[in-house]
């Protein structure tokens, strides 16, 4: 091979070497514009520290964060790119040391700072080995700023702790259950009223804390609410720890998730006892004001049998009568004196403080022939006909006599004083499928339309000043339903009002 040969091969060579290393720059460049890339992307702030304690490289989320510039950082020292007091507090520099030594990350921790005129800010950082060739020649330091995420938390435990103190703080039952019924919370006022801790019974079911007897219905009534998704009444005696049955009133609603499924069931509950003692005080001065209504009529009732007695006795006084008609007089004074001893006695039994609790199957027939027999002579003095038509045979019901012969005195009473100057009282007893109805009309002078909606309502009256207080309809509305039933009314102003009542029967 000639030198000019040569000369052409190592001409060659040289170009071939160019080219690849040229290549090879190429590449890196590549790299390095990608790493840069990735690096920027980074929502955190990273930098990279050699074992000098130098910057080596930082990222666009550290740079803007510090107000600073890549040029015024690449080949700082931690002490002049962070505060001396974040060094010293944080010891960053010991941390990083270690990491050289062990080439192992450290433990997350947080940091907080404040910059003179900014506002605190908190951090959550790590520094990790960079390691090549089984060396650690850098380390990174990751930090993410995590004070929207602290604040948020905060809010969060506010917000937490906040609606924990309403719910401690509440007077009524606060619970809440999962969808069969087991309780998950329990509040202060639930623990106080039943004497059971949370401990005592979180896990349990619901029902447990009830009559035997209402245990079937609870557990429908939770498929109910699951099923219907919606709120749901209800009165039940809860049990306490001392065996005491107190009566409660339940809202229960579904409790949802954010894909609007229910995931459990809120319970709230309100103490009745108090209730319950103001209803029969109520209840009572009803009574006594119906017997005052009925004053007349009484004395009246009672008047004609005392007034044969009389005049038996006067004959019987006389002498030279005959057997017979002296037997006859010693009849009608019995008679009598019976008749007049059943008008008192139905009047203590209707005016006497009702002591029943519990429901008893019952025939709505004979509460209403006792509660007619006690205003009976009260209609007559006002010429008001009293008709009465059972209709076919009504099955039993459940509830408290006194209660009940309350409700129908109570209408009774209204339709004789809506006919002050006569008419006709007409009841009617049937049953309708599952339900008893008690129908009740008079002929009197009507409802205003507008006030049907409220007649019901406590202390809502028709009647002039110091003629009533408005409590008689409230108490009948609140006895119904304490039965389960209902009361419906349609009137027409001039002719007349109907009151319809409906009861489960057994």
């Amino acid at each position: 091979m000639t030198d000019h040969d040569n000369l052409n091969l190592h001409a060659t060579n040289g170009s071939v070497l160019k080219q690849s290393v040229s290549e090879k720059m190429g590449d890196n460049l590549q790299y390095q514009q990608l790493y840069d890339m990735l690096l920027n992307a980074t929502p955190s702030s990273v930098l990279l520290i050699d074992s000098n304690f130098r910057i080596t490289s930082a990222n666009r989320n550290f740079l803007t964060r510090s107000q600073r510039t890549l040029s015024a950082t690449i080949g700082c020292r931690l002490r002049e790119v962070f505060p001396i007091v974040i060094l010293e507090r944080m010891d960053i520099k010991q941390q990083i040391q270690e990491v050289f030594n062990t080439h192992k990350a450290s433990v997350g921790q947080r940091m907080t700072y404040r910059a003179p005129g900014v506002p605190f800010k908190t951090y959550y950082y790590r520094i990790l080995p960079i390691e090549s060739s089984e060396q650690c020649e850098q380390v990174m330091l990751l930090m993410e700023d995590i004070t929207d995420q602290i604040r948020l938390s905060e809010d969060m435990r506010r917000v937490e702790s906040h609606l924990g103190s309403i719910v401690e703080s509440a007077s009524d039952l606060m619970l809440s259950l999962d969808t069969e019924g087991r309780i998950l919370t329990w509040n202060s006022a639930a623990e106080k009223l039943s004497g059971f801790t949370f401990l005592k019974v979180q896990g349990k079911f619901f029902f447990e804390f009830f009559k035997a007897s209402e245990h079937l219905e609870i557990k429908t009534f939770f498929i109910n609410i699951c099923i219907n998704v919606c709120s749901l009444n209800a009165e039940w005696e809860l049990i306490s720890k001392k065996g005491i049955e107190i009566s409660v009133a339940w809202i229960f609603s579904p409790m949802k998730d954010d894909d609007a499924k229910t995931v459990g069931i809120v319970a709230v509950g309100r103490d009745l006892t108090e209730q319950r003692k103001l209803e029969v005080e109520l209840r009572q001065s009803q009574k006594l004001a119906a017997l005052g209504v009925m004053a007349g009529g009484i004395a009246h009732e009672i008047r004609n049998p005392l007034a044969v007695c009389s005049s038996a006795a006067q004959f019987l006084m006389e002498e030279g009568l005959p057997l017979e008609f002296r037997t006859e007089c010693a009849k009608k004074i019995q008679v009598s004196l019976e008749k007049a001893s059943c008008i008192i006695e139905n009047l203590l039994r209707f005016s006497r403080p009702s002591c029943e609790q519990n429901m008893v199957p019952m025939d709505l027939d004979t509460v209403l022939c006792e509660t007619i027999m006690l205003i009976a002579n009260q209609a007559k003095v006002y010429k008001i006909e009293i008709v009465y038509l059972p209709i076919g045979k009504c099955s039993l019901v459940s509830g408290i006599f006194t209660l009940l012969q309350q409700v129908f005195m109570n209408f009774f009473l209204n339709a004789i004083n809506a006919m002050p100057e006569g008419g006709e009282l007409g009841i009617i007893l049937e049953q309708q499928g599952d339900e008893a109805l008690v129908c009740i009309r008079d002929t009197g002078t009507g409802i205003l339309e507008g006030a049907l909606d409220n007649i019901f309502d406590p202390f809502h009256t028709s009647s002039p000043a110091g003629k009533g207080v408005g409590l008689g309809l409230s108490l009948c509305y609140s006895i119904v339903k304490q039965h389960r039933g209902s009361i419906s009314v349609d009137s027409m102003v001039g002719k007349g009002s109907t009151f319809t009542v409906l009861l489960p029967i057994l």
